[in-house]
């Protein structure tokens, strides 16, 4: 291992290698705190060409590499594991903005971009990078691509994957494949960045993309309502759709539990006075006349008594103020103690009755836990934590709600990947010839199992 210490710094230069234990401490354990690794050292390369350097040294030494960009994932799958003889590369020095094509609607960017740096430069170019979520402020592109994320946008512009046009990668034997081509449209053989995108770092590592951009929404709308039950929230969303149309950006469920954790540990309340289930819809468009249509779809739903109260936002502050509170349930959460996290999707249509059988289920096989849901209804996507005692076992907590998941045909993750949290469950609920299939392209790309191994398939 020293030696190959030696000739990554001889191939970096000082300010692209950390050995310090000091330095090596933040890129060691996951946001969450749950998965504490030891690396070896840490490789901070600041080009294409040195992360192609990197990969072709460890693998010269048989060293596995752990692709990292903010570290910001919630599934532990860019950290090492502890047994010191893994090399963390961290894309952090490549933060380029390489082009804006405003005209295009297109921008290439380095894999270390900060995304709402990405998202700034955009704005400048009076247009908008659509991925946004909570961590947009720690985590990097070439991170979201390769965790495919999704956030508060997806009802309307689709997960990370439906934005990328083109990929520059390093595969696992150094070579760089340069796929940044800024096409709508190109049916010129396999669509191969879709392997990666998603794949955590376990096929290739991303260094740079050409990212979709879109036209910047003159008009917002932002809307909190109370209303009875998830069945009178998937009313209002039809409602919604209808009335809306695809200038719907964000369909929020949030239910009495978070807000109370929200109030608890952050002092933030709800200007809607009902307890009980809450939904935040955000709409935008560059067409006049969205705020007047917002104002109609929480008329309605006043009449028809599906939502009790609700509220429009007057300005771009207190929107953001109502964001706060759907934002602000993560951390709280995180500060009121332990939970088991599930990131699940099921059939839009089925939210309402996967969250009662889900519920039943908990306290008859769980009993005294909490369930804390909430999340991205316009999508199907339910965050659908657990908190829990120290008696209550985890891994028969997941099994139980991923049960429940099963039976209504959805994904144990909707978003926040596999990484090494879900492994063990990705084995148990994936399909048999998935997981071979999964297993073969792994070994036609990384046949020595060196790009962040343990993450997404189990070691074979």
């Amino acid at each position: 291992m020293a030696d190959l210490i030696a000739r990554l710094r001889d191939a970096l230069g000082p300010a692209g290698l950390l050995t310090d234990a000091a330095d090596l401490e933040p890129f060691a354990i996951d946001w969450r705190r749950i998965f504490p690794g030891r690396p070896a050292c840490v490789a901070r390369p600041a080009s294409t060409d040195q992360v192609a350097a990197v990969v072709r040294l460890c693998r010269e030494a048989g060293v596995a590499v752990v692709p990292q960009g903010g570290n910001t994932g919630l599934a532990g799958g860019a950290v090492p594991d502890a047994s010191g003889r893994q090399v963390v590369l961290s894309l952090g020095r490549m933060t380029a903005i390489r082009a804006i094509d405003p005209v295009g609607l297109t921008m290439t960017v380095e894999a270390g971009c900060v995304l709402r740096l990405a998202q700034e430069a955009a704005g400048r170019a009076g247009r908008l990078l659509p991925v946004s979520f909570a961590a947009e402020g720690s985590a990097m592109v070439g991170g979201a691509i390769a965790a495919n994320a999704g956030g508060l946008n997806v009802v309307r512009y689709g997960m990370t994957r439906g934005l990328v046009l083109g990929l520059e990668i390093v595969l696992a034997d150094g070579t760089v494949v340069d796929g940044l081509r800024a096409l709508r449209k190109d049916n010129a053989g396999y669509d191969w960045k879709q392997l990666f995108i998603g794949s955590e770092g376990t096929l290739g590592i991303v260094t740079a993309a050409v990212l979709r951009l879109v036209a910047r929404p003159r008009h917002v709308a932002t809307a909190l309502l109370a209303v009875p039950d998830p069945a009178a929230a998937l009313r209002l969303l039809t409602l919604a759709q209808e009335e809306l149309g695809d200038s719907i950006q964000g369909f929020e469920l949030i239910s009495d539990t978070s807000l109370a954790l929200v109030a608890r540990h952050h002092g933030l309340a709800s200007p809607v006075g009902a307890k009980g289930w809450h939904v935040l819809i955000e709409a935008a468009s560059s067409l006049p006349g969205l705020r007047e249509a917002a104002e109609g779809v929480l008329a309605t739903a006043l009449e028809r008594e599906d939502a009790t109260d609700g509220v429009l936002a007057e300005s771009g502050q207190q929107a953001a103020a109502l964001w706060a509170l759907r934002e602000s349930v993560t951390e709280s959460e995180a500060r009121e103690g332990r939970s088991v996290k599930h990131d699940v999707s099921v059939p839009i249509t089925a939210i309402p009755a996967f969250l009662d059988e889900a519920g039943a289920v908990l306290a008859a096989g769980a009993p005294g836990t909490r369930v804390n849901a909430f999340g991205h209804m316009g999508d199907g996507n339910i965050h659908y934590n657990v908190l829990v005692e120290p008696a209550h076992d985890a891994d028969a907590i997941n099994r139980l709600v991923h049960g429940v998941v099963d039976r209504f045909g959805g994904s144990i993750s909707a978003e926040h990947g596999i990484g090494q949290y879900r492994v063990a469950e990705l084995a148990r609920h994936k399909r048999p010839e998935e997981i071979a299939l999964a297993r073969r392209i792994k070994a036609a790309l990384d046949p020595d199992g060196l790009l962040n191994p343990g993450k997404v398939l189990a070691r074979s």
